[in-house]
């Protein structure tokens, strides 16, 4: 992992204290992080942030993207409509390594509800540690991409 990693982070109001954790952890070990909020308790709607952190990525402003809400899942599925992104919610590190080695992932979604703070950095750790191995699984990749048009 190089200093030039970007990693940009975002969460729903519910969880943003995990959130500011995972920013400071991976800030800690060399990454440049972006952590576009919220920054207050104040309701807010998690699709909203999934979007703008996917975007991020999208664009190539940031290299990968970690997500924060409840359960993980509707972040995840707000980030997954933009165009590029490959995001899965993991709950496990097996799951998290994977995502990068064989899908290619560049964002990760985490359940704050279904996660503690430890398991979580764990998972962060996986994910941003492991690499896409290519090969046949670039073959499904593409399978997988949205048809032009």
């Amino acid at each position: 992992m190089t200093a030039s990693k970007r990693v940009v982070l975002s969460s729903d109001h519910a969880d943003i204290q995990l959130r500011q954790t995972i920013a400071d952890h991976i800030a800690s070990q060399g990454w440049e992080v972006l952590d576009i909020g919220p920054t207050t308790s104040e309701s807010t709607d998690y699709p909203k942030h999934g979007r703008e952190a996917a975007e991020r990525v999208a664009s190539g402003d940031c290299d990968l993207g970690i997500i924060v809400c409840g359960t993980g899942q509707g972040i995840m599925m707000a980030a997954n409509k933009v165009k590029g992104i490959r995001c899965g919610v993991c709950a496990d590190t097996f799951s998290a390594r994977m995502i990068r080695q064989h899908n290619d992932a560049n964002m990760l979604s985490i359940g704050a509800r279904v996660v503690g703070k430890g398991l979580a950095l764990d998972i962060v750790d996986a994910f941003l540690s492991a690499e896409f191995e290519g090969g046949r699984h670039a073959t499904r990749m593409a399978m997988i991409e949205p048809a032009e048009g």
